[in-house]
């Protein structure tokens, strides 16, 4: 795994110990990490970046899955049971936590990335996709250092109802960070680093309690009184 990771210092990046949690896990598979970007170029940095990402997440013992946005068609201009749509749905379902990767574009995330997001519906069914889970955000920028996507990315994940940890990446003129597609050492990796440590943290300390943690009174109030008219009626 070292041998993958060659701007990483391994010893100083132990896999996350649950009992300085402070609390014994119930949950024994790895945490599930969905991994979005927000571009379609051949030489994506937002990918690349995004693949580091994973790289370290599976170093720390998660499990991840990166969408390619690649043949998504645009929000309402297909079916939602076409393949791609049905993809993410199910892989945002299937996640614990995510981590969003766009490049800034007009000072602002991408299309590609927004339109990730816009396919996927606060309730599916019964099911909310991402209520509850972890997200982390990062952006790569062409030109000097912006946090405009990052910000915008922690409003769109609050709006999902996720858990959006501290720490954050942004890493200017990404072009000159990569070589061999792969991130060079640097500050920037660091931070990578550290954004990835957090969220398994993160991840690890709230997935077996997120669905209380997001229990609220106005839809508990909501669905007594639909079982009360329900119950109540007349006749069937």
């Amino acid at each position: 795994m070292n041998d993958d990771l060659p701007a990483l210092k391994a010893d100083q990046l132990p896999v996350p110990d649950t009992d300085q949690l402070g609390r014994t896990l119930e949950l024994q598979h790895p945490p599930r990490i969905l991994l979005l970007y927000g571009s379609n170029r051949p030489t994506s940095f937002s990918r690349l970046l995004t693949e580091e990402a994973a790289r370290l997440l599976q170093h720390l013992g998660a499990e991840t899955r990166i969408f390619d946005p690649s043949g998504l068609p645009m929000p309402d201009d297909a079916p939602d049971t076409h393949p791609k749509v049905q993809q993410l749905r199910e892989w945002m379902q299937w996640s614990e936590g995510q981590v969003w990767c766009s490049p800034e574009r007009h000072g602002a995330m991408t299309g590609v990335f927004k339109s990730q997001i816009d396919w996927v519906p606060l309730a599916l069914g019964a099911v909310r996709p991402t209520q509850g889970k972890t997200l982390a955000v990062m952006q790569v920028c062409g030109g000097s250092q912006s946090f405009n996507v990052v910000n915008q990315l922690r409003v769109l994940g609050r709006w999902m109802r996720m858990v959006c940890i501290p720490n954050q990446s942004s890493v200017p003129k990404a072009f000159l960070e990569f070589e061999g597609g792969r991130m060079k050492p640097s500050a920037y990796y660091d931070r990578v680093v550290d954004v990835m440590e957090e969220l398994m943290k993160f991840t690890l300390l709230l997935r077996e309690q997120s669905d209380y943690l997001v229990d609220r009174y106005s839809e508990r109030r909501e669905s007594a009184q639909a079982l009360s008219a329900r119950v109540n009626q007349r006749s069937i």
